[in-house]
């Protein structure tokens, strides 16, 4: 799973990201969950927030219930609370809705989801002072990150228990992290506040509700998902690509005027940016007048710009649904712009939880794609003209066997993460949220597919840039200028195939080579134009 941490905006000289002026878009919530970025809240929203509270101000001297403001929570909205317990009322809500447990959840995962509550309570829809999303700003700003569990969310009514952990922090309650160190012990919120000059809050009526009832953690793990996966599925047209040249396959398939006849946009890329790697290549089959060449490849290097296409396409489905949810308010109740507070269901996660686990169908695909490839440089009955599972002196050595295992291993798990979560429901709340979108499991499942996905395409690119040693030796040709820059790029960590050694830093080299954009970066600096 992605252990990257965001360094403080001090330190990364990232840009700032102003709410309430423009929608949020993914960059700016990688930006701020990642690299750090600074956030500040427009004028005008503020403004909007300070308009909306006086609304709330009037519902809480009125004699009537009004849900979230003079009542309980839940299957207890019948319960009318007096005046005098409305800021009991509030604590008690976050610290029991706080209730999560199992290991802590990245600090680029909790930065996103007090971004995206943060982008919430500024549309000024909810019905909070303007001191919460002032204060809430100044936490984000202070690099102080609340300590979020895995378990918790059902994904109804939000992300419920995740969001109730970062708004104990607003309290001054629970714990944190304030440094970005990840082996630093959290410290209490309390103490973090007083460091950073941020005095905790007192919160009033209908303020506990509104920093709890959102999609924001399933939400922030799509946005950072899709940014990973745009890069990844780059990747994996380049490995592909690769795989081709290296096993000597034809890249006639991949003409431009075959993808038309079946017109999928995500297909058209794919075949376009395998014709740009291996332009140039001399070890790929072309077709020869009087000479016999090989006339198609097997599926899983001809079809690769179908289902590199397909994965894209459902990307790009993806991305119009956050874009979306960047634009929305979800709470419960919400206060519309005529003064009525209205309640509502918009805090259900099923847009979100829906292609969270579309996604990680797509990225199983596209990684079991990439292990056949493998696979196939590893057998002399298809790797044409190869040593056994590329081995230096097979038989003494076994070469990439067990790399091969690995990937098998890895494209196992990522079947099984393929499953869908949001197809579960499990009433709670005395039967008050009797259907619930389980979109936060999706998106925890999703993240770690992600890493899979990148795991198994750098041991197709190890297996590919071994098996182009063996081809340079025997003088088959020479590769294209794509393939070559990813070759010496993994030269740089990677030995050439020599007796064997231990195989695993290999592994880890490989994959860090493909987290880290290196390979993109190769391969952009070898080809005319960038990749799609």
């Amino acid at each position: 799973m992605d252990t990257r941490t965001a360094p403080p905006a001090a330190e990364s000289g990232a840009t700032t990201v102003v709410l309430g002026a423009a929608p949020l878009t993914i960059a700016d919530v990688v930006a701020v969950a990642r690299v750090g970025a600074r956030v500040e809240i427009a004028p005008e929203a503020l403004a909007a927030v300070a308009a909306s509270r006086t609304m709330i101000d009037e519902l809480a001297t009125d004699s009537r219930p009004h849900y979230g403001v003079s009542t309980g929570f839940g299957a207890l909205a019948r319960v009318q609370i007096p005046a005098e317990k409305r800021q009991q009322l509030q604590r008690s809500l976050i610290r029991s809705h706080a209730a999560g447990t199992g290991p802590e959840v990245e600090r680029e995962v909790v930065r996103a989801i007090m971004l995206l509550r943060l982008n919430t309570l500024a549309t000024g829809r909810t019905g909070v002072r303007p001191v919460v999303v002032e204060t809430y700003a100044a936490i984000l700003n202070a690099d102080i990150a609340p300590v979020v569990h895995e378990y918790g969310s059902l994904g109804c009514s939000g992300d419920l228990s995740p969001l109730a952990h970062c708004a104990l922090t607003l309290m001054g309650e629970g714990e944190v992290r304030a440094t970005a160190d990840p082996h630093a012990a959290p410290v209490p919120a309390a103490d973090a506040l007083a460091a950073a000059g941020i005095a905790p809050l007192v919160l009033a009526e209908k303020e506990g509700l509104a920093l709890i009832n959102g999609t924001d953690g399933m939400l922030g793990m799509l946005c950072l998902a899709l940014h990973d996966l745009g890069a990844l599925l780059r990747v994996a047209d380049v490995a592909a690509a690769a795989s081709v040249e290296a096993l000597t396959g034809t890249d006639a398939v991949f003409a431009a005027e075959l993808q038309a006849l079946r017109p999928h946009p995500g297909q058209a890329a794919a075949a376009a940016n395998m014709r740009a790697v291996l332009a140039g290549s001399g070890l790929v089959q072309r077709p020869a007048e009087g000479e016999f060449t090989r006339v198609q490849d097997a599926y899983s290097l001809r079809c690769a710009p179908q289902v590199h296409g397909a994965a894209r396409d459902t990307a790009e489905h993806a991305a119009r649904v956050a874009g979306a949810e960047l634009r929305a308010a979800v709470d419960n109740p919400v206060v519309l712009p005529d003064g009525r507070v209205e309640s509502n269901g918009n805090f259900h996660g099923a847009p979100v939880g829906y292609v969270l686990d579309f996604l990680a169908i797509a990225v199983a695909d596209v990684a079991s794609m990439s292990e056949r490839r493998t696979d196939r440089f590893l057998d002399v009955a298809r790797n044409h003209g190869l040593p056994p599972f590329l081995a230096a002196d097979a038989g003494l050595d076994s070469g990439l066997m067990i790399a091969q295992y690995t990937a098998a291993g890895i494209v196992s798990e990522l079947k099984r993460l393929a499953a869908p979560a949001s197809v579960d429901s499990i009433p709670s709340s005395a039967m008050q949220e009797d259907h619930v979108s389980m979109g936060w499991h999706a998106g925890r499942k999703l993240r770690r597919a992600i890493d899979g996905l990148a795991r198994v395409l750098g041991i197709e690119l190890l297996a590919s840039t071994r098996a182009l040693d063996f081809r340079i030796a025997a003088d088959a040709g020479r590769p294209a200028a794509a393939t070559a820059a990813v070759h010496a790029l993994f030269r740089t960590r990677i030995a050439a195939p020599d007796v064997d050694a231990f195989l695993s830093p290999d592994l880890t080299a490989a994959f860090e080579f493909v987290d880290s954009g290196a390979v993109l970066d190769a391969v952009g600096a070898a080809i005319p134009e960038p990749l799609a």
